[in-house]
């Protein structure tokens, strides 16, 4: 099941956020050179950009809990015995959860306040809103990762071997 999960996972958010990310190297690309031979830049790009950033930060969120690799402050962990770091992992865990629920939930609020208002980017006028409820989204899936992880154990990424977006070893 868990296999499951973390390709669903790699399928939605990693390539929601890969794509993104493709996304801005391609539109950099096209508004330099833009600037340099034709003097004129993409209009709205920075727009465009600041969503892309938006959707790869948040996209990948989900996927960095779900192979636990944020960045730890584990120093002390070699002097403690294994049954106190899992206790430890997951109460660690189910803090992530109560954090990431919480910013979800104010994102909710935010995008709802965002749509009632009408708000928009400045040149391009999109609507900021569903990018706000994308972040929630992404926010509250993180924090379901987390919530998971506080009753079955965490895979680690460490001890196998890696992979490729379609499961295969590179």
């Amino acid at each position: 099941m868990l296999k499951t999960l973390e390709r669903m996972l790699r399928w939605s958010t990693g390539l929601m956020a890969a794509m993104a990310l493709f996304t801005i190297m391609w539109l950099t690309l096209v508004d330099v050179t833009g600037r340099r031979f034709f003097n004129h830049s993409v209009p709205g790009g920075l727009e465009l950009t600041e969503i892309l950033m938006v959707i790869v930060i948040f996209g990948a969120l989900p996927l960095v809990s779900w192979r636990n690799e944020h960045v730890v402050f584990d120093s002390l962990d070699s002097y403690l015995p294994d049954w106190v770091r899992s206790i430890q992992a997951r109460l660690v865990h189910l803090v992530c959860a109560g954090g990431f629920g919480f910013l979800a939930y104010l994102m909710t609020t935010r995008a709802d306040r965002l749509a009632e208002y009408g708000d928009t980017t400045v040149h391009l006028q999109l609507s900021i809103a569903p990018v706000a409820w994308m972040m929630s989204a992404m926010l509250a899936l993180t924090a379901l990762v987390h919530l998971l992880f506080v009753f079955v154990t965490t895979p680690s990424p460490h001890n196998e071997p890696a992979t490729t977006f379609d499961g295969t070893a590179p």
